[in-house]
């Protein structure tokens, strides 16, 4: 398993979001999470990102006891083996496409001429060689949405998370970002782990797990 995750509980104050969660998931699978919201979806991500600590449990990624590592391993580690879409793609408006995609190359200590020559190849996959040049002010919400799935897999991570990625778009261009998924599942053998609302893109994931006052159904 790519993700194992025992016992995951999470409170805030006196309201306990996460009651003792397990899950996992395999190399090349896509998962999706779903739930009301509040139910704790996005908190259960942040922890299985490691952005966020729970107060219990155990929690296993691409297999490394992540819980046991200190501040800089952990750091370390989530650059080079976590990448992160959000609803919000966070794109930087000073630099364009290419070198957005290259910041987090440069973090894990790529050279210029590796983290370029990486970046231009994941713009291609993802049909944006032609808007390389171009700031996020010049391109579409659907173009910076795959400008920042190009950056999260820069670092060849073992897991994708994504977030409601295309909970900000439009019709036409959710769908499409959608079917990029799983074309990088099939391309990459991606393990791509996706909190949503949306049922169409539940429906396509290989599992759909749904979150409910603190437990999966």
């Amino acid at each position: 398993m790519i993700i194992e995750a025992h016992g995951i509980k999470k409170s805030f104050g006196t309201l306990q979001v996460l009651k003792g969660v397990d899950f996992s998931a395999r190399q090349g699978e896509v998962v999706a999470i779903m739930g009301a919201s509040g139910a704790g979806k996005s908190t259960l991500l942040q922890i299985l990102g490691t952005l966020s600590s729970p107060d219990e449990g155990t929690l296993t990624l691409d297999g490394t006891n992540v819980l046991g590592l200190g501040r800089d391993a952990l750091s370390q580690f989530r650059c080079q083996r976590i990448g992160f879409v959000f609803q919000f793609h966070h794109l930087l408006p000073e630099f364009t496409a290419l070198e957005n995609v290259m910041i987090p190359a440069f973090i894990a200590g790529k050279s210029d001429r590796k983290a370029r020559e990486e970046a231009l190849h994941l713009l291609d996959i993802l049909g944006l060689s032609a808007r390389a040049t171009h700031k996020p002010s010049e391109l579409s919400g659907g173009e910076q949405q795959r400008v920042a799935i190009a950056r999260a897999l820069i670092n060849q991570p073992a897991v994708l998370f994504a977030d409601e990625p295309s909970g900000n778009l439009d019709s036409l261009t959710k769908k499409d970002l959608h079917q990029l998924f799983f074309d990088l599942r099939d391309r990459l053998g991606q393990t791509i782990v996706i909190v949503t609302h949306d049922p169409e893109l539940a429906a396509l994931c290989d599992r759909s797990l749904f979150l409910r006052d603190g437990l999966f159904e």
